[in-house]
């Protein structure tokens, strides 16, 4: 069943991926949600519903979980707008298998639940990849339209250092489309923070 096509976990790249929503607080430029249905062995990403938790851990049950190195929470939406399902799900797979959770996120979670959100990732998220994508405020919010305004930039930066205490790997990540510069000064910004960067 490790080619079982569907919406909810789906195979891209060699890993597992959950698609727990198509909800999202920005709406990027660059999405590829806006450009194709599906990645991987999902024809279409789109959900004609949010599963509930027992439906995600019962399409996780059709893969060997165990024979991958992480299961990564990211589909068509942002993973942390569900935040208690997602560590739910993520108990489950830790209390069943030696495989790493990894949350691709925007950061802005302690914005969308109204409080700190990051000792709730604690003996239940392995890794964070956090979406930068831009090196300051203004050009973030111009490239990434976040419903919280231009200060979500000060509030992704916030969140970061707040989840160190908690995560035990934590990654930048910027999309590879903007410029060269903006490239370099997240980087930097990841190394004073002292999180991995990388560009996707």
């Amino acid at each position: 069943m490790e080619n079982r096509e569907n919406n909810i976990v789906y195979t891209y790249g060699g890993g597992l991926y959950i698609n727990m929503t198509n909800r999202c607080t920005n709406r990027c430029a660059f999405c590829v949600r806006q450009m194709v249905d599906g990645l991987g062995g999902a024809n279409s990403l789109w959900l004609e519903k949010e599963p509930s938790v027992e439906e995600v851990i019962e399409e996780l049950n059709k893969f060997q979980v165990g024979d991958y190195e992480e299961v990564i929470f990211c589909g068509y939406g942002e993973p942390t707008i569900r935040l208690p399902e997602v560590l739910e799900v993520s108990r489950y797979i830790k209390a069943h298998t030696g495989t790493q959770v990894r949350i691709n996120t925007n950061g802005l979670s302690d914005r969308i639940h109204k409080k700190r959100t990051a000792p709730l990732l604690e003996g239940a998220v392995d890794r964070l990849s956090i979406s930068l994508n831009e090196a300051d405020a203004a050009a973030y919010y111009a490239l990434c339209k976040p419903e919280f305004g231009e200060d979500s930039f000060d509030s992704i930066l916030a969140f970061i250092k707040d989840a160190k205490q908690y995560v035990g790997h934590i990654a930048v990540s910027v999309v590879s489309c903007i410029p060269k510069e903006s490239v370099e000064q997240c980087r930097q910004i990841a190394h004073e923070l002292g999180v991995d960067f990388k560009v996707r």
